[in-house]
C-alpha cells in the first residue's frame, strides 16, 4: 500500500489515491480514502485497514503497521478505534 497525491500547481490539491492489490485476483488499482476503512487496535493483530476489491468484489483485509497507519489517517481515511473489553 502506497499513496499517491496529486498536486497540479499550489491552489490546487488532488484527492490522495491509495495504491493496493488484490490477493484473491491479483489486480492492482488506486482507491480513494472513501474507499477503504481503518481499524486501530491495541496491537498489532486487531490493527489492519480494509476495502472491497473493484475488479472481484473480495473483501479484502490487510494489516496496518505503523506507517500504513500514518499514510491512511494522513490521506483522510475513515478509522475506527477498536477498544479491548478487558
Amino acid at each position: 500500500m502506497s499513496a499517491i497525491s496529486g498536486l497540479s500547481d499550489l491552489s490546487t490539491v488532488a484527492p490522495v489515491l491509495f495504491r493496493a492489490a488484490c490477493p484473491e485476483c491479483r489486480a492492482r488499482f488506486e482507491l480513494s480514502a472513501g474507499a477503504l476503512r481503518l481499524a486501530i487496535g491495541s496491537s498489532r493483530s486487531t490493527t489492519f485497514y480494509s476495502f472491497t476489491c473493484p475488479e472481484c468484489e473480495s473483501a479484502v483485509r490487510r494489516p496496518a503497521g505503523e506507517r500504513i497507519v500514518e499514510l491512511l489517517t494522513g490521506g483522510g481515511v475513515r478509522t475506527l478505534r477498536l477498544h479491548s473489553t478487558h
